[in-house]
């Protein structure tokens, strides 16, 4: 079989061999070790000491009142009612927290990552025969609650989409084990739901607390005296979900007391966590305890708003943690009890991995290296590191700048013969466009007519046309000229614009010149689609489940994707409807072609290789060395390279001339907790030079001195990071302001 033959015989041809290629990814998968995390991975030395007091414990209580379960750094413990010496459950390397005695007070119930993830466990209450109750890998489990019977778990189950925070769900386990049964759906992806769960003692009722602050975000420095959290109650019978408790301050951590009459809960009273007490019969809400340590609501609560806690069999006392000890509050008169506790801890520290950095050297090799291609006769690298474009001979080629002006470029494309490249820029006075220029940087010219917001230009096949997305613009760039955003085509010389269609992203031409390939949808799952240059016949070819980018072969036979950072090749089948395409595909071969991650895909002019970044590395995979069934592959498949080829591009460190003289200041030193009045501090370019008292720090003549007297000056504490291009990939501001945050604390 010819590999760059594809008819539909070839097609079927491969399908047979699929399970061929799944059983070798499995035996693949089986050569790895998996990863254990209650392993020393790495030097290790083990810390013994004894506490009376932790952080963020939750609780319970065991049904007959004798024995409270706790969790302290990770570890489970047990204590009796009255308090005195805890004995450890569970210890180890494993994340153990949110201990539940079962109905009957046999086993225990908690959160553990023991098996890689979050996760739902039961244990026997003397420690012994764990067993794990869910198995995710991906939306993960905490904070189990038992079902009267016993026969169940609830848990909360975490969903996230296009942000690292997410919401949960309300999920129901047979403690046997199984996939679930989901009870409540998240409304979005960003409000917290599903925390805190408490099944009342009938079975019928299950309480939990959720964010109904308003809008579809998560929002930052919300008011936590409003309402941002409200205790709702499913009915397991009818399936209707009510706002039980309400009011200013919120509402949450609810825990039903034992005759079902009562609900203990939290709410914030302007600075103060309050302990409240809720009555099922008349709805009356009273404070009982005020002195909580502070609640979680301005923040992401995945683990819950509060730490557990629990009443007594009795119904007359909540025992909670607060202000690091364990407390016994009695509801009716409000007398409080500390309840005194010794815990022996052992944890294993595994010593971090570190890297010797050096400070400001004159120069440093740039990291940062987006958006290549690859030239036709694959012996030229063009990419886009700070705000220009480069290029590289490959493989051993010192990087040198082809674009000079004063505009910022990005995402280059080759012609089909190599000789020239089309590029977008951006220009805080002047916007962006789409240009053209040699490879040697002659010719240079500007082909779209109007100012706007551009991206991904590429060529036709016979590099006649070029075809690009116009963008609305954001609130980094602005909107001006963000009108008639879309997909469009023009010459390869400039001139008019041809709009295609308003939708999607990523435009590419196949390999007929006729259609354009675009991705399209939001969120998560999107789908990968293309029509006729006027925008009719839309065809879909995939539907993706985490794709970043989807890049075709220039022949057509083969598809490559990013799925959760990891480039993946397949043959691209014609069925003349959309197949479903991601990394576990069984409908046709799939492959891995990636070993860390693989970003800024695109093939070589031939369609027999695939190139990607990984930050300053290459990488370059053939199609014969991953699928056997190509013709040319070697008996035995290579494993993805782990190293690639270093593209070395070095800069000079941008350092300031002149100096500076801090003049009158209190001087935080950092000669042990030595303290100077009033001192002087001299920088010299980027660095300081010269801390000390005033009159025994000499200062250059040509300092500015700046009078400082009445301030603090203390070692920098350094937050920098932007949010940038997480949120508005593609042309950056060239004077970056808001989601920048470089703070260096001190005058």
């Amino acid at each position: 079989m010819h590999s760059r033959s594809f008819s539909l015989l070839t097609l079927l041809s491969l399908l047979l061999l699929v399970p061929a290629a799944s059983a070798q990814d499995e035996s693949e998968k089986a050569d790895e070790k998996k990863w254990d995390v209650t392993e020393a991975h790495g030097p290790a030395k083990t810390v013994r000491f004894t506490t009376d007091e932790g952080t963020w414990m939750s609780l319970d209580v065991s049904p007959d009142g004798q024995t409270i379960a706790f969790d302290l750094l990770g570890d489970l413990y047990l204590l009796p009612i009255e308090g005195g010496q805890a004995t450890r459950l569970l210890d180890g390397p494993a994340f153990e927290v949110q201990p539940r005695f079962s109905p009957d007070g046999t086993k225990i119930a908690f959160t553990s990552d023991r098996d890689g993830a979050d996760n739902l466990w039961v244990v026997d209450r003397d420690g012994t025969n764990p067993q794990q109750v869910t198995k995710e890998d991906f939306r993960l489990v905490n904070g189990p609650a038992w079902t009267p019977d016993g026969q169940y778990l609830l848990g909360r189950k975490h969903f996230t989409s296009t942000r690292s925070l997410g919401a949960g769900e309300v999920w129901m386990y047979h403690v046997s084990g199984g996939s679930g049964l989901q009870l409540t759906e998240r409304k979005n992806d960003q409000q917290d739901q599903g925390n805190e769960i408490t099944v009342g003692p009938e079975g019928r009722y299950v309480y939990f607390s959720e964010d109904m602050s308003g809008g579809a975000f998560f929002q930052y420095n919300k008011d936590p005296n409003g309402q941002i959290y409200v205790v709702r109650r499913l009915d397991r019978e009818t399936g209707e979900i009510d706002n039980l408790i309400t009011g200013m301050g919120g509402s949450f951590r609810p825990q039903v007391s034992p005759d079902g009459q009562h609900i203990a809960f939290v709410r914030r009273v302007r600075n103060k966590s309050v302990l409240y007490v809720y009555d099922t019969e008349t709805g009356a809400q009273r404070p009982v305890w005020d002195d909580l340590s502070r609640d979680q609501q301005e923040a992401w609560a995945i683990f819950g708003v509060y730490p557990g806690f629990d009443w007594t069999p009795d119904g007359d006392h909540v025992v909670l943690w607060a202000q690091g000890g364990l407390w016994k509050v009695n509801v009716n008169t409000r007398e409080t009890t500390e309840i005194p506790f010794e815990a022996e801890v052992e944890q294993l520290l595994v010593e971090p991995v570190r890297f010797r950095q050096e400070v400001s050297p004159e120069t440093f090799e740039v990291k940062m290296i987006r958006q290549a291609a690859t030239s036709p006769d694959g012996k030229t690298l063009v990419f886009q590191a700070l705000g220009h474009l480069w290029k590289k001979t490959l493989p051993d080629g010192t990087p040198q700048r082809i674009t000079s002006d004063g505009h910022f470029a990005y995402e280059p494309s080759f012609s089909p013969d190599g000789r020239s490249l089309v590029y977008t820029t951006w220009s805080d006075a002047d916007l962006g466009a789409v240009y053209r220029i040699g490879l040697d940087g002659s010719n240079k010219r500007k082909l779209t007519e109007r100012p706007g917001y551009y991206f991904t230009p590429r060529f036709s096949p016979d590099g006649e046309k070029v075809v690009y997305r116009r963008g609305t613009g954001n609130m980094l760039l602005g909107y001006v000229h963000g009108v008639e955003p879309g997909l469009y085509w023009m010459n390869a010389s400039g001139g008019a614009a041809h709009k295609i269609q308003k939708d999607g992203e990523d435009p590419r031409f196949d390999a007929s010149g006729e259609r354009v390939f675009f991705l399209t949808g939001g969120g998560l799952e999107k789908e990968y689609k293309s029509v006729r240059l006027d925008g009719g016949d839309e065809r879909t070819h995939f539907k993706l489940k985490y794709p970043t980018s989807v890049v075709p072969s220039p022949d057509g036979q083969w598809v490559a994707w990013t799925e959760l950072h990891n480039a993946y090749v397949a043959p691209f089948p014609r069925t003349g409807g959309a197949v479903d395409l991601h990394k576990d595909t069984k409908a046709v071969p799939v492959t891995r072609v990636s070993k860390d991650a693989g970003d800024y895909l695109h093939w070589s002019a031939d369609g027999t290789q695939l190139h990607w970044l990984i930050g300053p590395e290459y990488f370059t995979r053939d199609v014969k060395n991953a699928f056997a069934f190509v013709e040319g592959a070697p008996e035995e498949l290579p494993k993805p390279d782990s190293v690639g080829t270093r593209i070395g591009l070095m800069a000079e460190t941008d350092v300031p001339e002149g100096s500076l003289a801090f003049t009158g200041a209190t001087l935080i030193t950092m000669n042990g907790d030595e303290v100077i009045e009033n001192g002087t501090l001299v920088v010299a370019g980027n660095r300081i030079t010269a801390v000390g008292p005033a009159g025994e720090v000499p200062v250059p003549s040509d300092a500015e001195v700046i009078d400082v007297a009445g301030k603090t000056i203390m070692p920098g504490l350094i937050d920098a990071h932007a949010h940038v291009d997480h949120f508005y990939s593609g042309p950056q501001p060239q004077q970056h302001w808001g989601y920048f945050a470089n703070l260096a604390y001190g005058v």
